[in-house]
């Protein structure tokens, strides 16, 4: 559990490390060229080590982002990108190429948290400094930045409790968690049942590994048949991703029930306008990603991290306390669209509002 654990406001962290965003390269390990730091006669040389592409927010988002963040503070910064594609051996593979080339930091989404331990030992061995990004893996971890995840799952529980309403004594949620080696899923399985424990009954639960949107839709499809269709009030979905396969699983029992997610996926947008999914976790990608770039940067350069990249801390399954930033999230529904995606720039009102959303955009005021 996070220990110390408090808010950080997100327009606050936004504010103080707010930089450009960078178009997205390709999916395939790539280098920049080498240089000198601004305060060590040294090159400054960064692994940026994501764990899948199936969640479009690691491509789209937060490599871009990082590698802004970076190149914004040490322009000739080497960036050694790697994803691991959801296999756990290949990101072990993937840090020792990364300290072969003589990378100083590592900014590592953790595809397994407890196989990538002694990875990140054998980097803290060499003296290379590791930053835990969205996911607080296991090992003798520099730093940590993430949101707040119990509150994640707590916000959703909380969402899926109000949709339900009345009909909480007369029928049976489905609940569809994250993957078993993801500690994150942990926090929002915990956070959730904090909220829906005593209020829903649950009638089947999952955890589903990988994450994968496929399993997520044979996993409610059963659900379903088993609890039996009239019987299903709710659904709760740990991210959007799996929300997709949960939908299309609700369409065909013809249902039309709550339905959680999270991540503000653009599919996921129009779903929450549309009526078909009832909300998702706003996570900005931007203050997490400036924080990760700040941080490494500041550790390439043989510095300490500033009180700001700090402000409390938190333990990971393998015992380490690890200084921590950790984000707020924001509730999303069809009322804040404008307010929060679109106003922050994730997407645009012509992404959101194709043909076929077109009526549900008006609806919501979003043109």
């Amino acid at each position: 559990m996070h220990t110390g654990l408090r808010r950080i406001a997100v327009a606050a962290t936004a504010a103080a490390l707010a930089v450009g965003l960078a178009a997205c390269g390709s999916a395939k390990q790539s280098s920049g060229s080498s240089g000198s730091s601004g305060s060590a006669n040294q090159a400054v040389k960064i692994g940026l080590l994501l764990p899948e592409s199936k969640t479009t927010r690691y491509e789209q988002f937060d490599r871009p982002l990082i590698e802004a963040k970076i190149k914004s503070l040490v322009p000739d910064a080497q960036i050694d990108y790697y994803n691991a594609n959801q296999d756990a051996t290949q990101q072990q593979t993937q840090v020792d190429t990364a300290l072969t080339k003589g990378d100083q930091v590592l900014i590592l989404d953790a595809v397994d948290s407890k196989a990538i331990q002694s990875s990140v030992q054998k980097a803290h061995d060499a003296g290379v400094k590791v930053i835990a990004y969205d996911r607080l893996a296991q090992g003798p971890v520099d730093a940590y930045v993430s949101f707040d995840n119990h509150k994640v799952g707590e916000l959703q529980g909380e969402a899926l409790v109000t949709a339900v309403g009345d009909k909480a004594g007369s029928g049976q949620i489905i609940m569809i968690n994250g993957s078993p080696t993801d500690p994150n899923a942990a926090d929002f399985k915990a956070g959730a049942h904090s909220a829906i424990d005593g209020k829903l009954k649950i009638g089947k639960e999952y955890d589903t590994p990988q994450w994968d949107p496929n399993t997520a839709n044979q996993e409610a499809a059963a659900a379903i048949t088993a609890i039996g269709a009239p019987n299903v009030v709710g659904v709760y979905s740990a991210n959007d991703g799996m929300a997709a396969g949960i939908a299309t699983a609700l369409k065909a029992a013809n249902l039309s029930v709550p339905l959680t997610g999270q991540d503000a996926q653009l599919d996921a947008v129009q779903r929450i306008l549309a009526g078909t999914q009832t909300m998702s976790i706003y996570k900005p990608y931007k203050p997490e990603a400036d924080a990760a770039g700040e941080m490494a940067v500041q550790f390439a350069q043989g510095k300490s991290l500033g009180a700001s990249l700090k402000p409390t801390t938190s333990t990971n399954g393998s015992g380490a306390t690890v200084d921590s930033l950790l984000i707020a999230p924001t509730v999303l529904t069809k009322d804040n669209v404008k307010s929060t995606v679109i106003a922050d720039g994730l997407y645009t009102a012509q992404q959101i509002c194709t043909p076929d959303y077109a009526s549900a955009c008006q609806a919501a005021g979003i043109q």
